[in-house]
């Protein structure tokens, strides 16, 4: 059985740090991908997709988001599942709860709306953990899965958002997914699979390989680990592989450089310049040092014309 992993999309996304232009790109790209994980689920052959949360940057994104997004999804070719999180829960004011939602969605996308186990194929069963409120105070995966015993005649994976304890900096927040529950609920078979939502980075978790984030299929920011790409999941009774696919194109970068002389400007000027897919990269300069006025003047200028072709360029002393 195979099928797409996929979360964290943030349609209605804006980032401060980009012009109007670069603004539209970045909005744009974001619907592209939506449509390059369904040609990537078609030509790979997946049962169906699972989108683990975040799916809209939140629950008040614009008409026109919510409707490009519903357009995009009506290119998959297979069920889609949409799993609410901690951006966009299904709550009272929910975008999954609008009359252009529910008179737009396409028929072959469902909304998880609780922890029913949802049948997908023939033997495949769905759990999900959805967020019906933006601090739930509770371990919603582990909830999900309480009381799950395994079945031979069937494979389940589990769909959840959030952060896990093991890789959170705040290990007091109640709402944290405990590592624990998901290893048990593997090694018992109760699960074969972990598909996660919420980190922007992707990677399993722990050293697990069951247990993954996707990343965010575009990146939005510096910190992010091999961001921009979607999971092809292969699981079986013998056991379960995992292949990333690029799907996002915009890169975040970090320059650091020390500045004593023309040289060091002309050397940052060709490290600008040597950055690919310009308009869509978002650098970030730490610049340390001490120019002259001339140097600082050529300094300027590098900056000014680098600030004009890539998507967004914001420099720290």
């Amino acid at each position: 059985m195979r099928f797409l992993h996929t979360a964290d999309w943030h349609l209605g996304m804006t980032r401060r740090f980009l012009g109007p232009e670069a603004q539209a790109r970045f909005a744009d790209d974001r619907i592209q991908a939506v449509r390059r994980m369904a040609a990537l689920a078609a030509d790979e052959g997946c049962a169906f997709v699972v989108a683990c949360g975040d799916l809209f940057d939140s629950n008040h994104v614009d008409r026109r988001a919510v409707a490009r997004a519903l357009d995009a999804l009506g290119a998959f070719e297979v069920p889609v599942y949409l799993l609410p999180g901690n951006h966009d829960p299904l709550d009272a004011a929910s975008v999954y709860r609008t009359h252009l939602f529910r008179d737009r969605c396409p028929p072959h996308v469902t909304v998880i709306a609780d922890s029913t186990p949802i049948s997908v194929a023939p033997g495949v069963q769905l759990l999900g953990a959805p967020w019906h409120t933006r601090r739930p105070g509770r371990d919603l995966a582990a909830e999900a899965l309480q009381g799950l015993a395994p079945d031979p005649g069937v494979l389940r994976v589990l769909a959840a958002h959030g952060a896990v304890d093991a890789l959170s900096p705040d290990p007091t927040d109640p709402s944290l997914i405990r590592l624990d529950p998901m290893r048990h609920a593997l090694f018992s078979g109760a699960i074969a699979y972990a598909a996660l939502g919420d980190r922007h980075s992707a990677g399993e978790v722990a050293g697990e390989p069951r247990i993954r984030y996707p990343g965010a299929p575009v990146a939005t920011g510096h910190d992010q680990v091999n961001p921009g790409t979607a999971l092809v999941v292969d699981v079986d009774a013998s056991g379960t592989s995992v292949a990333e696919h690029r799907v996002g194109g915009w890169e975040f970068r970090r320059i650091e450089a020390r500045l004593g002389g023309i040289d060091d400007v002309e050397r940052l000027d060709a490290e600008l310049e040597s950055v690919p897919d310009k308009a869509r990269s978002v650098v970030r300069l730490a610049l340390v040092g001490t120019l002259s006025v001339a140097e600082d003047a050529r300094l300027q200028e590098v900056l000014r014309h680098h600030g004009d072709v890539l998507a967004g360029l914001t420099v720290s002393e």
